[in-house]
């Protein structure tokens, strides 16, 4: 993700979309296939992991899926664009709830970014207890979890987000897409990586292009994915 060199483990990922959903999908070679995180919204990227981040403009969506199919999703809006009364000042997104946080970025607060982060446009409010509606994910499995006395082949999982869950994220443009439309995506893997017996942190990642800082939170790095009819 950082440098642009090639990813230590095969993976591949591909997208397919219809007037209904939007459909994602990783398969990834991994010889060791771990994953002991089961309860939702557990800090999924603790362990290896597949994500998809979505950018809405004023707004993006994480979702973090194991092998073992839990899920971790949050729903981050740029500070500077909850607006008193505006689309994000709603019950669902009251900054007064538990599950509400502040975020600066990865790996940047220190010194002078410690309350801001390094981006621009500053802080997000992060909302942990969002659920995308409709979402579908189904994981499998080639090899045997958690078993280290043989080599696995790897992993996949498929994804499938209605687009009528995604007008939040939609910044003005066209549900479902039209033709040429283009969104911008983190689709992207993070791989524990132990070393004479010590974790590596933060873990390697991997990502369809070069980000150039350790930094998933960069949109405007993502992948610009373009919708063809």
């Amino acid at each position: 993700m950082v440098t642009g060199d090639a990813g230590m483990y095969n993976t591949q990922t591909s997208l397919l979309w219809n007037d209904k959903h939007l459909y994602i999908a990783f398969t990834v070679e991994e010889p060791f296939v771990e994953a002991k995180l089961t309860e939702r919204d557990s800090i999924i990227f603790l362990e290896n992991d597949l994500e998809v981040f979505i950018d809405g403009k004023d707004c993006y969506y994480e979702l973090e899926v194991n092998a073992v199919n839990t899920l971790y999703e949050v729903l981050f809006i740029w500070k500077d664009a909850y607006k008193k009364n505006g689309k994000f000042d709603i019950p669902q997104f009251d900054v007064h709830q538990p599950h509400a946080y502040t975020f600066g970025g990865d790996y940047d607060r220190i010194g002078a970014s410690f309350w801001k982060g390094t981006h621009p446009r500053g802080i997000r409010w992060a909302f942990t207890n969002f659920d995308m509606p409709g979402l579908q994910t189904a994981v499998k499995i080639y090899g045997t979890l958690n078993d280290n006395s043989d080599i696995d082949k790897g992993w996949s999982v498929e994804i499938a987000i209605p687009w009528n869950s995604l007008h939040l994220l939609s910044g003005g443009r066209s549900i479902p897409p039209k033709n040429g439309d283009i969104w911008n995506m983190f689709l992207g893997r993070f791989q524990k990586l132990m070393v004479n017996g010590k974790e590596v942190t933060p873990h390697p990642a991997m990502a369809l292009n070069k980000h150039g800082i350790y930094d998933t939170h960069l949109t405007e790095k993502w992948s610009r994915i373009q919708f063809f009819l």
